[in-house]
């Protein structure tokens, strides 16, 4: 029985030390449960790992696929932009330091049938942008093609004449002078962008204030669903308007205001191929100063990623009459005390100050 009892013993010691050693190992190296051998702790553990495994993995392939998509969208900027010098290279107003980080962007439009978005004989869209230093909001700014200004070496005339003058160099210069601001960056683009971007968000809902017949469709008043065709029709539209070339800007920055509106809404933003049709229209029929880099453009494009359309207002430069002037026909009189008060707004960052309301004569 003794002898039992010592082999029973030596057996005993011989297991635990033939064991222990391994089982420590098991303890130290994961990989020994690879193929399920081990206590079930460990084997509970093992999947976990390998579905934390896949879902890094699968996040780094999103990523890559962002990030290559990311890449693409910057190249397209870069190769469908076209830079000019459209500033002015000297007699330039000082940027006041009150207005910190805000951006003035001087948005022309062409209506011109030809390619050359740099015709120097039209600007059928004069619109200052105004973002404000926290990127919280911003205003566009309509000024009539007939407001009556001083333009530099060329005496009083229409602001147009400017642009015919001198293209956008010489109405910067203008625009600067009349309200003792500086402009930041130049911005062109054909009629034709803006109808293609109408086309790719499926159309726009705009609103009509005054119904007119034009290019062959009938506008009523109250929101109207247009197509890119239906939406230039709209804005090259002044012969039937109340005020002429007022309403027309009018009419320009409504359909500005709906494509804003349509463009930032999540179901266009979420879609890549939309995405890349939208910057793809816009900026194939862009022209915009040498200095605006492709950085800047996305940098500031980055600054403005919580902006929505209810924080954009849409302003008439302050006008207080009509009249007619010999050899320059009939004129938008500038109300010189309410268009200092804009400046002084505009240049100190400041625009909740400016009322904006009283654009139009009594």
């Amino acid at each position: 029985m003794g002898g039992e009892d010592d082999t029973d013993g030596r057996r005993a010691s011989a297991y635990d030390e033939d064991t222990t050693p391994d089982q420590e190992s098991f303890e130290d190296d994961d990989t020994a449960y690879d193929d399920g051998v081990g206590t079930p702790d460990k084997q509970r553990r093992s999947p976990a790992r390998i579905a934390l495994y896949t879902v890094l993995s699968m996040l780094l392939v999103v990523a890559l696929v962002l990030a290559g998509f990311a890449l693409y969208l910057n190249h397209l900027l870069d190769s469908n932009v076209r830079r000019a010098g459209l500033l002015p290279s000297a007699s330039r107003t000082a940027k006041d330091p009150a207005a910190g980080d805000a951006v003035n962007i001087l948005l022309l439009g062409s209506d011109s049938r030809t390619e050359d978005l740099q015709d120097s004989s039209r600007a059928d869209v004069i619109q200052l942008v105004h973002i404000d230093s926290g990127r919280s909001s911003a205003q566009v700014i309509h000024f009539p093609r007939d407001l009556y200004v001083d333009i530099p070496g060329k005496g009083k005339n229409k602001i147009n004449a400017a642009f015919a003058y001198g293209g956008a160099p010489l109405l910067v210069q203008t625009l600067e002078r009349l309200l003792d601001l500086r402009v930041d960056h130049v911005a062109q683009i054909g009629f034709d962008g803006f109808k293609d971007l109408t086309n790719t968000v499926g159309g726009v809902d705009v609103n009509v204030e005054q119904p007119t017949t034009s290019g062959g469709f009938t506008f009523t008043k109250g929101v109207n669903h247009m197509s890119g065709d239906q939406a230039l029709a709209f804005v090259r539209e002044r012969k039937q308007l109340g005020a002429g070339d007022i309403d027309r800007g009018k009419r320009q920055q409504a359909w500005i205001q709906a494509l804003l509106a349509k463009s930032l809404s999540r179901g266009t933003l979420t879609n890549p191929a939309k995405l890349t049709s939208m910057i793809d229209d816009t900026t194939s029929n862009l022209v915009v100063d040498d200095t605006f880099s492709t950085g800047a453009m996305r940098s500031l494009a980055i600054s403005l990623r919580g902006l929505r359309g209810g924080d954009v207002t849409y302003l008439t430069a302050p006008f207080s009459g009509f009249d007619s002037v010999a050899g320059v026909g009939s004129i938008d009189v500038v109300d010189q005390e309410r268009m200092a008060s804009l400046g002084t707004a505009l240049r100190t960052d400041r625009m909740s100050t400016y009322d904006g309301r009283a654009n139009t004569p009594g």
